[in-house]
């Protein structure tokens, strides 16, 4: 039974320019683990700003309720690629409070906008 479904939008070169302005901000949105690649390499922001989409998604899915920490969802890659969504803390509580037992994210970026899908299944 899916309990919720959210999309989000990003603008990149706004995504990047808020980054810019405020550094911190990535710690405050991701887990280290999402601001690099497998490598070490720092993830691009076209990236991070399709992370950021997801979570804003997964918020939505979720009914958008206030008290959410940032990094208590973490995006993160299955062996073969696919995106997939950790759940942790106050997400992992209010998604217990719904039913939510599995999650279904996708991510896109492209001529300039970065985009996620996330569906909350019980």
């Amino acid at each position: 039974m899916i309990v919720g479904v959210g999309i989000d939008v990003a603008s990149i070169d706004r995504f990047a320019g808020a980054l810019a302005r405020t550094p911190a901000m990535a710690e405050r949105l991701f887990t280290p683990a999402e601001q690099t690649l497998p490598g070490g390499e720092r993830r691009s922001v076209a990236s991070l700003a399709a992370r950021f989409a997801a979570k804003e998604a997964l918020a939505k899915a979720l009914g958008a309720p206030g008290g959410l920490v940032w990094t208590d969802a973490e995006v993160h890659a299955s062996e073969h690629g696919q995106p997939l969504l950790r759940v942790t803390g106050t997400v992992a509580a209010r998604a217990a409070e719904l039913g939510v037992r599995r999650w279904h994210v996708s991510l896109s970026h492209d001529a300039g906008v970065a985009t996620a899908f996330v569906i909350a299944e019980g």
